[in-house]
């Protein structure tokens, strides 16, 4: 029997890990022997807050007022900086698999401000293959118990 095929990938993603399981659409005979779909993770490198304000942004000498020096401030949240960066990264990937038609569908489970945060950087030509979004975190689920929480959550039957 033949394979039948959906094109739909997952990514499961917080401020610090993403995970795109692929080809969530396989669907296998049931003799055969089902393997969880192909996974690719990406990750920050695990700062804390404290690691990267430990490196002071310094003082600087005022332009106008007698030499007075005051403390500098960082420009933005470090933290909110390394997710971005993921998220950019995650994009990236997905781009270039959607580019190749690896996948027609793609469902987004996120927490809150990390979903607000790809809602505000996916392109435009990524949005139409969005068919799902969900504020979840399932990042601590493993391969198998992943790849079966999102066929259930998007209606899609396994192996």
């Amino acid at each position: 029997m033949p394979l039948e095929k959906r094109k739909i990938w997952a990514l499961v993603m917080n401020s610090a890990h993403a995970r795109i399981v692929r080809d969530l659409g396989w669907t296998r005979p049931q003799d055969s022997d089902a393997t969880p779909p192909a996974e690719l993770e990406f990750a920050t490198e695990n700062h804390q807050l404290s690691d990267i304000m430990a490196d002071k942004p310094g003082r600087s000498f005022a332009s106008a007022g007698g030499g007075r020096r005051s403390a500098m401030e960082y420009g933005s949240d470090p933290l909110a900086e390394e997710t971005r960066a993921l998220i950019r990264e995650v994009i990236a990937k997905l781009e270039t698999h959607h580019r190749k038609g690896h996948f027609k569908e793609l469902a987004i489970f996120a927490e809150p401000q990390v979903l607000g945060e790809l809602r505000k950087m996916i392109p435009d030509p990524l949005k139409p293959a969005i068919t799902h979004e969900e504020t979840a975190n399932y990042l601590q689920l493993s391969s198998h118990e992943l790849t079966k929480k999102l066929r259930a959550e998007l209606g899609v039957q396994g192996p």
